[in-house]
């Protein structure tokens, strides 16, 4: 796809999504600009809530997830033989950016002036635009690499010393007696 802007011409390489049945995804998308829009835990509860209960909606099991400031990862596994990544990411996203977009214009807040784009379609933004990244997952090594990659991401960025002290992740669910922000299913991974 060919955007002009300016003189300067860009491409934006457009992400396939490979919807197979039984197939898991590793899925990864960014704010806007990779700001820290998800630093603040009503926004993170926000995104919490989206993501249950858009995973109750689409029958969909979440394996693992970790809210980082900048970007979200999760490892989910569509239960339907028919279903779209694309129609369940912004299932997720679409509340939460609405939700936080209209409580800044509303607010008239600093923040709001970090999501404006300059366009007039849509003249703020709170998740990067595209669908982020998007890996299928077939194996079961696999899908525990990616769940330890994922609970390891907050230590890797140096914002917790131990994954079990990031409180939104999935990591005391998978290790602990503990329950995080949101409900995974354990038992479906092991099926």
């Amino acid at each position: 796809m060919k955007i002009e802007l300016g003189i300067k011409e860009v491409y934006r390489k457009r992400r396939k999504n490979w919807d197979h049945p039984a197939h898991a995804h590793a899925l990864t998308f960014s704010c806007y600009h990779n700001r820290p829009f998800l630093r603040k835990p009503s926004v993170c509860a926000m995104l919490a809530e989206s993501l249950a209960n858009v995973c109750i909606r689409h029958d969909v099991d979440l394996w693992a997830y970790v809210f980082m400031p900048d970007h979200v990862h999760l490892l989910i596994h569509p239960q339907q033989v028919k279903y779209s990544i694309a129609t369940f990411l912004q299932a997720v996203k679409q509340p939460v950016s609405r939700r936080v977009i209209r409580f800044h214009k509303e607010n008239q807040t600093p923040q709001l002036a970090q999501m404006c784009t300059g366009q007039q379609k849509q003249p703020y933004r709170f998740w990067q635009a595209g669908g982020g990244y998007d890996r299928n997952i077939i194996s079961p090594d696999t899908a525990w690499n990616e769940i330890h990659y994922i609970h390891q991401n907050p230590v890797r960025r140096k914002y917790v010393a131990q994954p079990a002290d990031w409180v939104y992740s999935s990591y005391k669910d998978w290790n602990t007696d503990q329950q995080g922000p949101v409900k995974i299913d354990k038992n479906s991974f092991y099926h």
